[in-house]
């Protein structure tokens, strides 16, 4: 199995194979999700103080906030997915 890598904003980097989702940040649902994953310790802020944009939903239930339109990071898998090489 390959690891794919998706650069999500300032040199931070997730595993393409882990993320499940990347939503916006804006709905009631996903800042109740982002709250309760700060509660538990599973909330990764990869912001640098700079407004949050997309959330990236991990298969570990880790949340990862990020400063990159929702729409820029799903490019990103995207181009990595075409990349790929496997037939």
């Amino acid at each position: 199995m390959d690891i794919k890598l998706i650069n999500i904003g300032f040199g931070n980097i997730v595993s393409a194979n882990r993320v499940v989702a990347i939503v916006s940040p804006e709905s009631a649902p996903i800042k109740r999700l982002i709250g309760d994953a700060r509660d538990t310790g599973q909330l990764v802020d990869a912001t640098y103080g700079r407004r949050t944009r997309a959330v990236i939903v991990t298969d570990s239930d880790h949340v990862i906030l990020s400063a990159l339109q929702p729409e820029t990071v799903a490019n990103r898998f995207m181009v990595s997915k075409d990349t790929n090489g496997d037939n």
